[in-house]
């Protein structure tokens, strides 16, 4: 099937795609076990997940589950059974918005989500730009995808092949292509892609060889000095020896390859320093970073701020 068919339609299809189980970064954050998004955020430890926003205390939300998620006004569980659940306030208004799920990706505008059937599907919001209302009906994306990443102005997606394709907002660079205007149907952009994150009006990739490059809207630095002040339009190198990616609003995370956390971007700088040692998850959001070392102790702080113990897995 030639690249150029790859495209989020607007009827059901029924398209097969070859989703591979196990490729890095299926998460919002470097992991299944931590999602960060504006203030809401997420912790797995073991099969339990607890919610909590800002500098509350985490709180119990989902038992027998293997990824967390969140979005905007959301929070998403995939469980054991493969349910991918959905609530917003409340715990207990929980609802199930798919099944046979063997992961997902979470943002503002929705939900893609790989099935175990070999269909990708994106659930999209009624109001997409701003991610409210319910989620509407599902749509086949096809290709065989391994990993994605919903941005607040474009989505990502990776096939099997390490090829990365783009769709939505083009304004701000988020392609790296060099161009500015949006596509209809989804560009590839990248090679050699392992993962990748994006956020508002930029992205970060990781190849496979470790590097970590950015595109898109740089005014506060999560691009490190790559276009810094305005942006930049094609994907620059910001980082070596990564094994894993996350970004905020802001600023941005990668974990090296021996588990050392590094960031940088608004109140911390533009060259990537190391701010903690054993980490094996990691998440940005809009103001601050949260990272879960090997001992499953999780540590929380503000940009530019050193981490602090905020919750110890039972």
């Amino acid at each position: 099937m030639a690249k150029s068919n790859l495209n989020i339609i607007t009827a059901v299809l029924t398209v097969l795609c070859s989703v591979l189980g196990g490729a890095p970064g299926h998460a919002d954050s470097t992991s299944p076990r931590l999602a960060a998004y504006y203030d809401l955020k997420m912790l797995l430890c073991d099969q339990t997940a607890y919610q909590w926003r800002g500098s509350d205390p985490p709180q119990l939300a989902a038992e027998d589950v293997v990824q967390v998620g969140v979005g905007r006004d959301a929070s998403y569980v995939l469980t054991t059974s493969g349910r991918l659940l959905t609530w917003r306030e409340e715990l207990d208004e929980k609802q199930e918005i798919l099944d046979q799920v063997t992961w997902f990706a979470a943002g503002r505008t929705g939900v893609i989500a790989a099935r175990s059937d070999g269909n990708l599907m994106y659930l999209a919001r009624t109001k997409s730009w701003f991610g409210e209302g319910e989620l509407v009906q599902t749509k086949t994306v096809d290709g065989s995808i391994v990993t994605a990443s919903i941005g607040d102005s474009a989505n990502y997606l990776v096939t099997g092949d390490g090829t990365l394709f783009v769709k939505g907002f083009a304004h701000r660079g988020q392609y790296g292509d060099g161009k500015l205007e949006p596509s209809e149907v989804f560009v590839a952009v990248a090679g050699d892609v392992a993962a990748v994150k994006a956020h508002t009006g930029h992205a970060i990739l990781l190849k496979r060889d470790g590097t970590v490059m950015g595109t898109g809207g740089n005014i506060y630095g999560p691009l490190g000095r790559h276009g810094i002040g305005d942006k930049a339009i094609v994907w620059g190198s910001i980082f070596q020896d990564a094994d894993a990616i996350a970004t905020g609003s802001s600023h941005s995370l990668a974990i090296r390859r021996d588990g050392s956390l590094w960031r940088w971007g608004r109140d911390i700088g533009l060259d990537p320093e190391k701010i903690m040692d054993k980490v094996v998850a990691a998440a940005a959001d809009q103001s601050g970073s949260v990272a879960l070392s090997g001992d499953n102790t999780l540590w929380q702080w503000e940009r530019g701020q050193q981490p602090r113990q905020h919750f110890q897995c039972p």
